[in-house]
């Protein structure tokens, strides 16, 4: 694997991990304010994250590429609302969704043809991640002001990770 490829990869494999502390950061967010729904779909979340770096990590050692990892910021631990943490959460969303646009591209350059139906698996993944968390986003914007409603849709989430993982292929 190219040498610059690879510095690449390594930067998906902390921003994975950056993912998954994020996740647990906001898990424990809610957690503290009893959001237990909302507590346990994020620590889920942050476990799917912890298995994306693992792939990528494997990807690159099984290329016999050499995996860097390196120190991680502490992630954003103080939210206004449930709808400021899935904002933030959709935020980062967007933002691992640009970086792996981003390395797709990068292999593409580097004629590195091997990396892209992983890359392309992740893609798609990031659609289906954007799309869950911003109807998540959009449907507490609209009961804020109601807290039985906000209460409902926090008991509601672990159910609807559940029926995903139930729904997808793989």
């Amino acid at each position: 694997m190219d040498e610059k490829l690879q510095a690449r990869f390594n930067d998906q494999i902390a921003l994975e991990h950056a993912s998954e502390r994020a996740y647990l950061q906001m898990a424990a967010w809610a957690e503290a304010h009893d959001y237990t729904g909302t507590a346990a779909w994020l620590r889920d979340q942050a476990h799917e994250e912890a298995e994306h770096a693992q792939i990528f990590m494997d990807f690159v050692l099984d290329r016999d590429g050499e995996v860097r990892l390196t120190a991680l910021e502490a992630p954003q631990a103080e939210f206004d609302d449930l709808v400021a943490l899935f904002s933030a959460a959709l935020e980062h969303e967007k933002k691992v969704t640009t970086s792996i646009g981003e390395l797709y591209a990068a292999s593409q350059e580097a004629r590195d043809y091997s990396s892209l139906p992983l890359l392309t698996r992740f893609l798609d993944e990031q659609v289906e991640e954007e799309a869950s968390v911003s109807t998540i986003v959009g449907e507490l914007a609209m009961v804020a002001d109601d807290p039985s409603a906000v209460l409902m849709l926090d008991r509601e989430l672990p159910g609807r990770r559940d029926a995903q993982d139930n729904g997808s292929s793989g």
